[in-house]
Order: C-alpha cells, then sequence, then structure tokens
C-alpha cells in the first residue's frame, strides 16, 4: 500500500512539472498600437553591426497544458546602427518565417501552417525599435519598445534588454513573453489539450562590427 501511494505522488510530481507554463516567471512585453519609425542619426553616421545566424540565436518556448516545446528561427538578418550610446542607437532584424524549427518534426511542419505562422502568405517577420531607454526589469540595463511585424500584424512591442556595445561586438541579451494572440495567432489547439497564449521568445545577439 506504501508503495502504491508514493508511486502515486511521484506522478503527481511528475505530472505536474510538465503541465508547468515556462512563462509564468517571464518578463511580459507591453503591446500597444505600432508606432512611427524615426531615422536617427545613428542609421548614417554611427557604427554598424551586423546580426547573422552565425553569431546570434532567436529561440522559442511555447507550451500547452501537457508540456512545452522549444524552438528557434534559422535564417535571419539585421543590424545594430550605434552611435556613442545605445540610447541613440537603433536595432533592426528580418526573420525568414520558413526558417522556423522546434524539437519535434511534425510540430515545425504545423508551426508553418494557416493555423499558426501561415508563412506562405507571411514570409516574413521583421522589428524595428522606435526607443531604447536606460534601465529595465529585472536587472537589464535598457528597455526597448519597437514595431514587431509577424503573421500580417504590427504592434509596438516593449521588453527588457541587457546591451554592450565594444569596438567589435554589439551585445544584446533579452527574455520576455508575447501573446501569441496579439498577432491573430489563435489556433487553440485540442480541447483535452489547449495550447497557451504567452510564447517565451529568448533573444541571443552577438552582432559583429561591419
Amino acid at each position: 500500500m506504501r508503495r502504491s501511494v508514493l508511486l502515486m505522488i511521484i506522478a503527481g510530481i511528475m505530472l505536474m512539472s510538465a503541465c508547468s507554463d515556462p512563462a509564468a516567471d517571464k518578463t511580459k512585453a507591453v503591446t500597444g498600437e505600432a508606432t512611427k519609425v524615426a531615422s536617427p542619426a545613428a542609421a548614417t553616421q554611427g557604427q554598424k553591426y551586423l546580426i547573422t545566424p552565425q553569431n546570434s540565436k532567436i529561440e522559442f518556448t511555447a507550451s500547452k497544458v501537457t508540456g512545452s516545446h522549444n524552438g528557434s528561427f534559422g535564417d535571419f538578418s539585421g543590424q545594430i546602427d550605434h552611435l556613442n550610446t545605445p540610447e541613440q542607437g537603433r536595432v533592426t532584424i528580418t526573420i525568414k518565417a520558413d526558417s522556423i524549427t522546434t524539437d519535434t518534426p511534425d510540430l515545425t511542419k504545423h508551426l508553418k501552417t494557416a493555423d499558426f505562422f501561415d508563412v506562405a502568405k507571411f514570409p516574413e517577420a521583421t522589428f524595428v525599435s522606435t526607443s531604447i531607454k536606460a534601465g529595465g526589469e529585472n536587472g537589464a540595463s535598457h528597455t526597448v519598445t519597437g514595431n514587431l511585424t509577424m503573421h500580417g500584424v504590427t504592434k509596438a512591442v516593449t521588453f527588457p534588454a541587457t546591451i554592450s556595445v565594444t569596438p567589435d561586438v554589439a551585445s544584446v541579451d533579452s527574455t520576455f513573453t508575447i501573446n501569441r494572440k496579439d498577432f491573430g495567432i489563435n489556433y487553440a489547439g485540442q480541447a483535452d489539450n489547449l495550447i497557451r497564449d504567452n510564447v517565451v521568445l529568448k533573444l541571443t545577439i552577438r552582432a559583429s562590427k561591419g
């Protein structure tokens, strides 16, 4: 009897662990209406740092009731325009939606369909920063705001990031969550295994001097 009870407790703990929400303890990006993109002096006068898949990562974690999946984008390009301080700079990134990959091949195929990213109709996602301010949540060095276009929807998103710039490398590290439904990705999943709305994004950027 004691052995059976112990096994039930262990099974319950494992089930609770599998069902935990990876977005629960992450900073939530503030989403609002898109704002006008200015052309700062850094875009023409500053140092350019190039963002490529060879020096950077764009990763995500999405979950449903029974567990979570990790994924990333393998084809993207962008740059950081830097003039004197990060606050005067700008970040731009273009992501090829078809380059999405996950830890499950069938899920990767499904994410490319009209249920999710609909990559045939919306082949690219883009981000252009509109404001970089000193100071951020949870010890981040800055707070970044920019226009994110995904799945044909453009929204302003604000999130914390740790930014540092040397003569050779511009680094940006950030982990935050966005609500997929803000961008019209509304597929609910199976009735007994619903997909959670919040997705964790992790940016690890080591842009090299261009």
